[in-house]
């Protein structure tokens, strides 16, 4: 059981993926009787994805610690400034500073395979020119996204991979929670998608309470649950009044 004191953790998805990769990771929480929700990220740009987590956020009725996956992490970077967001937790993720972009923080590292993997494809916008979304080309969605879990669930997650507007890569976060809230971090040591190092200087300038899971993939929510849901009760643990 959970009282009114206990934060709601909002699991939010990154690119390539939806809510569904974070079923073992859900499932853990409530085991625990950590009350949880996974809502769909737009995936449309930062601004716009952060503005709708941020409507999710104030609208639970109690305090909130958001826990973000990949881009997901940029995401709550924006969305954590929302005010019942009482601690952020990032999963092999993104960590911005205000006024900083994915791809200005990818360059300072060495560049991982996703970014030759991409395969763009246009989208139609409302009263303005059809504009790029991004995916990884199948085949190499195992390697890159997915090298721990089965061969069998990567066929699956490979074709029903969500497409990241290219857009969100340019696009600079308004602001940075972690400055004024508490943050966690995972850092998956065998990611192929963001380079380890980029998790590991977001989480280190952010001050987060970080842990390292050797050898995970990007996937780590899917592939190992319960060590990601270890973090997130640790976090909610340490912000409940």
């Amino acid at each position: 059981m959970t009282d009114s004191t206990t934060p709601t953790v909002v699991l939010v998805h990154g690119a390539f993926a939806d809510a569904a990769s974070w079923t073992g990771v859900i499932a853990e929480l409530q085991e625990h009787g950590v009350p949880v929700v996974a809502p769909p990220n737009p995936l449309r740009g930062l601004a716009s994805d952060a503005a709708y987590i941020a409507s999710v956020a104030a609208q639970i009725d109690g305090p909130v610690v958001l826990v973000g996956h990949s881009y997901g992490g940029a995401i709550i970077t924006v969305a954590g400034a929302t005010a019942n967001v009482v601690g952020l937790v990032y999963v092999a993720a993104y960590v911005l500073d205000d006024g900083e972009s994915l791809g200005e923080l990818q360059g300072r590292f060495p560049e991982s395979p996703l970014g030759a993997n991409l395969r763009p494809s246009a989208y139609p916008v409302e009263g303005a020119d059809p504009a790029v979304e991004v995916t990884i080309a199948p085949e190499a969605f195992p390697e890159i996204f997915a090298a721990d879990v089965p061969a069998e669930v990567t066929k699956v997650l490979a074709v029903a991979q969500r497409p990241l507007a290219a857009g969100a890569f340019t696009e600079t976060a308004a602001t940075a929670a972690w400055k004024a809230k508490p943050s966690w971090a995972l850092i998956a040591t065998g990611d192929q998608a963001i380079n380890p190092d980029v998790q590991r200087f977001g989480a280190k300038r952010a001050g987060a309470t970080a842990v390292e899971a050797e050898g995970a993939s990007h996937a780590v929510a899917v592939s190992r649950p319960k060590d990601v849901a270890d973090l997130i009760r640790e976090a909610v643990r340490a912000t409940s009044a």
